[in-house]
């Protein structure tokens, strides 16, 4: 599960529903169920698990103190470290995947926008 970790400044998506990673991770239960437009670094990039592969992306807001700063998409869609890229999904919160892997917030069903 490689990573990276830099000073990330990205710029907001533009268009409808477009919010920050911060605005994920803070705002989840007001978006829950809502399709969303997010841009952001990938920081952590996991291939093939349970049929997704899952992306850890930031932009420069949030805080790492209390994770708002990076949000996970889970999409069928490729990435690589580094890449800077927009998707739109559909934010869940309370996801429990089993073994540990339990998310606050995150995006699913994420496809991935030119």
């Amino acid at each position: 599960m490689p990573s990276v970790a830099n000073d990330i400044h990205v710029n907001k998506a533009a268009g409808a529903n477009a919010k920050t990673v911060a605005e994920i991770a803070t705002k989840g239960a007001e978006l829950q169920g809502k399709s969303i437009l997010v841009r952001g670094q990938v920081v952590k990039y996991t291939p093939n698990v349970m049929g997704k592969n899952w992306i850890h992306l930031q932009d420069g807001t949030g805080k790492a103190a209390d994770r708002s700063n990076d949000i996970l998409v889970t999409t069928t869609a490729q990435a690589r470290l580094g890449d800077v890229l927009t998707f739109r999904g559909v934010v869940r919160t309370d996801k429990d995947f089993g073994a540990g892997y339990v998310y606050k917030v995150l995006v699913e069903e994420a496809s991935l926008q030119p």
